[in-house]
């Protein structure tokens, strides 16, 4: 429902004859680079998860891995995190691996996920340190300055406190699940092919942003930003995508945010952002359809020794 609010939302501040205009204007060529670098990131993510699989004493199949992965996302489309609990199925399903442990290696791949996200976070505010300064206190004076340091001080110490000391129910469980999410993070560090895992990491992360940066090539409004403000740009379409099933709505809008910071005209970021959305969504639903009409019948030939 979100999602729908989102998309009508979008097309009142840009009609979608406006769009359709940006559509037959686009390069092409590209939109479709774009969609290859989409693809080998997913490709890579499909033969990483090999390596988390084996130190459990199990053979991931490849083209098994692969179109786990790719059905995952079509049906993320469908109901929010409901691809993860298919993958691991599916996991369980054709290659025999108990659900649990399954589902436990993509929780963690989500941890290795979320890390290199924040690494972006990290240096994308430094590449634009002095324009995002500018940006949120151009208008605050010293003392007021001074006053948002020690109230982010004073909060980061309080949730230490809470965190060191509370015993509500819910404190227990957040720091449960920052615990787990630490302990999964350096789990990474204790595989046995621990490089290959963090290599493929870098490699879909690298993928996945250079797939946004060549993209932003097919429309002229957009070719000369500079790659800093891409990675503002990528970094809040990423977290839009957590906001609705795939970004629907969301993501042209969190674009449009975006990139207004740097002076781009609503019309254009917006159609970008729908550009973008479309593509690799027509991606997802058509690899992902085509992997889960051929699961079954790649298994009936091929089944688990």
């Amino acid at each position: 429902m979100l999602g729908g609010i989102l998309v009508w939302y979008s097309l009142q501040k840009t009609p979608i004859e406006t769009l359709i205009v940006y559509f037959k204007n686009v390069n092409y060529l590209w939109i479709g680079l774009g969609v290859f670098l989409g693809i080998l990131s997913h490709i890579s993510r499909a033969y990483r998860w090999k390596f988390m699989i084996e130190p459990m004493g199990y053979t991931l199949r490849f083209p098994n891995s692969l179109m786990a992965v790719f059905s995952a996302y079509l049906i993320n489309y469908t109901i929010p995190r409901a691809g993860e609990v298919s993958r691991a199925t599916i996991l369980t399903n054709y290659e025999g691996v108990p659900f649990e442990k399954g589902f436990g290696t993509i929780v963690a791949e989500r941890v290795a996920d979320a890390l290199v996200m924040f690494l972006i976070v990290i240096i994308t505010f430094f590449l634009e340190f002095d324009f995002i300064y500018n940006f949120l206190f151009a208008d605050v004076n010293f003392k007021k300055q001074w006053l948002f340091l020690m109230l982010f001080v004073t909060i980061l110490f309080g949730l230490y406190v809470l965190f060191k000391k509370g015993e509500h129910p819910l404190i227990l469980k957040l720091k449960a699940f920052f615990m787990g999410f630490l302990e999964g993070a350096l789990s990474i560090f204790k595989m046995k092919k621990k490089w290959s895992f963090i290599a493929h990491t870098l490699f879909i992360w690298v993928m996945y942003v250079m797939m946004f940066y060549v993209t932003t090539f097919s429309l002229d409004a957009i070719s000369n930003l500079p790659f800093s403000a891409v990675l503002i740009g990528f970094i809040a379409a990423g977290f839009s995508i957590a906001l609705t099933n795939g970004g629907i709505g969301a993501y042209p809008l969190a674009i449009y945010a975006a990139f207004s910071i740097f002076g781009v005209a609503e019309a254009p970021s917006l159609a970008f952002g729908w550009i973008m959305w479309t593509s690799q969504t027509i991606m997802l639903v058509v690899l992902g359809g085509v992997s889960l009409i051929l699961l079954p019948f790649f298994n009936k030939f091929n089944p688990k020794h």
